[in-house]
């Protein structure tokens, strides 16, 4: 049984298997990520926390997935081109996954299940929700569609 986020392993964008301890000792916010959303615009946001934090030990890891209104068509290849050129989108991209159901990506599962959301619901209700994690790999915060990155900058800063 996986007890910590540092024991997954996730492909990346352009198909490169990276352990999660990767980011060890890093402030993380994991984000399921769209190109055709209303929320889809929060990539700016990210980009700026990720731009402001990323020299002190933080992150942002992207996670594209085409489970909620079909809003992330495109392959890997499509989604990377479509966040350089349109939000020139720097932090981590990973390969698409699937966040809820049987062949939810294990990271999710893990994630969802151990940090609960609104009523205690397990499942992710849509594109660009995010899971906070400190710099010991604790899952402290979860958010949804409606919070806009910038509401969580003063969480990031009390982590670093």
């Amino acid at each position: 049984m996986k007890e910590s986020i540092y024991d997954f392993k996730v492909k990346d964008i352009d198909g490169n298997e990276i352990s999660m301890a990767t980011f060890k000792e890093k402030v993380i916010l994991i984000c399921n990520v769209a190109s055709t959303c209303g929320f889809t615009p929060q990539y700016k946001g990210l980009q700026k926390l990720y731009d402001a934090y990323k020299d002190q030990g933080f992150v942002v890891l992207g996670f594209p997935c085409n489970q909620f209104g079909m809003q992330e068509k495109g392959n890997d290849s499509d989604i990377k081109e479509f966040c350089e050129s349109n939000f020139s989108v720097s932090f981590p991209m990973f390969a698409k996954i699937n966040v809820n159901g049987a062949d939810a990506e294990p990271l999710f599962k893990f994630l969802s299940s151990n940090k609960k959301g609104f009523m205690g619901t397990e499942a992710i209700k849509w594109n660009f929700s995010k899971f906070l994690v400190d710099k010991e790999g604790n899952i402290v915060g979860r958010f949804g569609s409606l919070d806009d990155p910038s509401t969580l900058e003063n969480d990031i800063k009390a982590l670093l």
